[in-house]
């Protein structure tokens, strides 16, 4: 092309032409400190795809009053999660990230793994950036967020098109945007649950807990709560478990609005009071463990069911980087490579 253009050299652009898969999660402070957590908060709760309150009355009570509270306590709660190699979800993740390129890889596919968090670090305008000055010029973005809603799954397509909204040259662009019924994620929650119930055996109830969201969303067409009852159907179906054997809660509740139920702190209680001793709990729609689910349930809800009588509580790692997830990684994104 230069040549025809009368230029004296080569652009570039016709060497280009690499494939490049990113994968997506939420994000996490860069330390369990006060400052650090603040910052992640502020950038969080900021997103109008979180909170659909209006604007300026949500950032009047955003800067004026939970910035300056909430930041200590959650700082106190990721310091009981910090490990040596520092956020669990960012720690994870980065192994998710290695394993699937090493498996693409080892099937003879080239293409690069990126990893992008859609608040804190590694950005994924960062990321996105840096794969393109590689190369990268087709694109395959999975957000490790097994069942679409607004807040998680928009809310990263948002930040990748105000990316790519100053670019002159576009990637070619696949955006996975669920797989909750998924054969190969479901087999991978079942298996999961099967190595638990062998090691330990069956619970009086298997507790699968999602993250929840304001009831308000469902009703304005977010598809969340269908995907995640899609989910436990399938998984129960899997296992051949009976309606007696499991219970689908919500957990994470933020705020005075009406979430979508049953609550999981509830339930444990509730469970308990009733005379149920042993619970069993997944968490089907996070891809890696984090503060939600080694703190709020490991830690939190724990303590509620063992308080209201419960004697025995354990929790099912989330899939991590185990083979079967990062399988069905590679199976997901491979027809677009």
């Amino acid at each position: 092309m230069a040549k025809y253009l009368g230029l004296s050299k080569n652009t570039g652009h016709a060497e280009r032409g690499k494939t490049g898969v990113l994968l997506l999660n939420l994000g996490t402070p860069e330390a369990p400190t006060t400052g650090a957590v603040r910052r992640y908060l502020a950038e969080f709760l900021a997103d109008p795809r979180v909170v659909e309150i209006p604007r300026f009355l949500w950032l009047l009570i955003l800067h004026g009053i939970i910035l300056r509270i909430r930041p200590a306590k959650s700082a106190a709660l990721y310091r009981k999660v910090w490990r040596a190699d520092g956020s669990p979800l960012l720690a994870i993740s980065r192994r998710q990230q290695a394993k699937l390129a090493t498996l693409l890889q080892q099937e003879g596919c080239q293409a690069a793994v990126g990893l992008g968090m859609r608040y804190g670090e590694p950005s994924i305008a960062n990321e996105l950036r840096t794969m393109h000055r590689d190369g990268v010029d087709k694109l395959v973005v999975l957000p490790l967020y097994p069942q679409y809603a607004a807040p998680t799954t928009a809310s990263a397509f948002d930040a990748i098109a105000s990316e790519l909204s100053s670019w002159r040259y576009l990637p070619a662009l696949h955006f996975i945007n669920s797989y909750h019924d998924n054969p190969d994620y479901i087999e991978a929650l079942a298996a999961s649950i099967r190595q638990d119930f062998e090691r330990h055996g069956k619970p009086q109830k298997l507790v699968l807990s999602y993250h929840g969201m304001p009831e308000r969303n469902l009703h304005l067409g977010d598809p969340y709560y269908c995907f995640c009852a899609r989910t436990t159907a399938l998984v129960v179906e899997k296992l051949g478990l009976t309606d007696s054997d499991y219970v689908m809660t919500f957990q994470s509740r933020f705020g005075k609005a009406k979430w979508l139920q049953p609550y999981t702190d509830a339930t444990m209680k509730a469970l308990a009071a009733g005379g149920v001793t042993n619970v069993a709990i997944l968490c089907p729609a996070f891809s890696a463990d984090c503060l939600e689910t080694l703190e709020e349930i490991v830690g939190e809800n724990r303590e509620i069911f063992e308080q209201a009588g419960g004697q025995a509580f354990r929790y099912i790692p989330a899939l991590n980087d185990d083979e079967l997830h990062i399988k069905m990684m590679a199976n997901l994104v491979r027809p677009y490579l």
